[in-house]
């Protein structure tokens, strides 16, 4: 007959032995990069890590640049960026592995405003926001900012324009933008994720900017809508190649990504100042970025390969439901084919992840 004192014994080696499956069990997964895509992706990872409970996610929100340099250094899983990678950190990245990038949404770049007692909505032009951002429109009641809105009593206010300190794919997204409607931004200031502005005051992140022209009067700041829409700053139209002002929402910037064709395991197109009459101008795909063999990170469990490329597959066909509801485009049916396929290509110790 078993004693008391070894049934307690045998009941705490079962504990032990079910609290240390448990914690073996648990699968880490670290990610970092983009800002403007970072409220849906924590959104998709409280609504992944509920029906995955051993699945742990970790984003941190620290800019695009931050992110490849984490992809690069090996010290994450997967990386965001708004910007796709450039011909040189690709070469870099590939001397490790090839590398898959797909677009998990499509957002929208604003200009946000802090015009007190200016009510209703303000139109832009590239043309007039790439030389707010050169410094040459330093007042809201400019000649070419009343003309552009006869009715709003713009105010004899100077303009600060807000901008980001950090290497940002928002950035990278507004300056190509700009750098379409303006030769002298174009040749001046340039496109890229971290340039010299000539005016205004710096901010980290869209968090920063957004901060920025909450609290200054008279600012103007690009930020990703959802952040326009969280911290409810007012934002303005842009006028688009067709010559209609349009507002940014989520059928705005699926109008003009809807044409984008996708091809191979690194996707990227450019979607700002597309044509169309519905068509919002500074609109971007966002990204992420993995290495295509998932063991090229050392340490890379299989089990963390397998839970990386589910979440992602959830993330670009179930999750997509999320993204409209919080300001993003949700992949289009073409575009989710392409990326299901570029998931496809992903390895661990030179076999799929997914099992076909």
């Amino acid at each position: 007959m078993m004693t008391l004192l070894k049934r307690a014994a045998i009941t705490l080696s079962l504990g032990a032995f079910a609290t240390a499956t448990l914690a073996q069990a648990d699968v880490k997964l670290q990610g970092a990069g983009a800002t403007f895509p970072n409220p849906l992706y924590q959104r998709w990872i409280a609504e992944y890590t509920k029906a995955h409970p051993s699945v742990k996610i970790d984003y941190q929100s620290i800019g695009s640049g931050g992110g490849i340099k984490g992809i690069t250094e090996k010290t994450v899983d997967f990386a965001g960026s708004d910007a796709p990678l450039n011909k040189k950190e690709l070469a870099e990245l590939e001397k490790s592995s090839k590398v898959v990038q797909i677009p998990t949404c499509a957002g929208s770049v604003v200009p946000a405003y802090n015009i007190p007692g200016v009510t209703g909505e303000i139109k832009f032009s590239g043309d007039v926001l790439a030389d707010i951002y050169l410094g040459t429109i330093t007042k809201w009641n400019d000649a070419r900012l009343t003309a552009l809105n006869p009715d709003a009593k713009l105010p004899d206010l100077a303009i600060t324009p807000a901008w980001r300190t950090d290497g940002s794919g928002t950035t990278f997204v507004w300056t190509n933008y700009l750098c379409t409607q303006s030769d002298k931004f174009k040749e001046t200031i340039g496109p890229g994720k971290q340039v010299s502005f000539k005016a205004g005051q710096g901010g980290k992140g869209n968090e920063g900017v957004a901060a920025v022209v909450q609290q200054t009067k008279g600012a103007i700041g690009y930020v990703e809508l959802n952040y326009a829409d969280a911290n409810k700053i007012p934002f303005g139209s842009v006028k688009n190649k067709d010559g209609k002002f349009v507002k940014a929402s989520p059928a705005t910037v699926s109008a003009a990504g809807k044409a984008a064709k996708f091809e191979g395991t690194v996707l990227h197109a450019d979607v700002w100042n597309q044509p169309g009459a519905e068509a919002y101008p500074v609109s971007s795909f966002t990204y992420i970025i993995l290495y295509k063999e998932l063991k090229t990170r050392s340490g890379t469990t299989h089990e963390q390969a397998e839970a990386l490329v589910d979440f992602l597959t959830w993330a670009v066909t179930d999750g997509q439901k999320v993204a409209g509801s919080m300001s993003y485009a949700p992949l289009a049916d073409s575009v989710q084919k392409s990326v299901k396929e570029a998931i496809d290509q992903i390895t661990f110790d030179g076999k799929p992840v997914l099992k076909k």
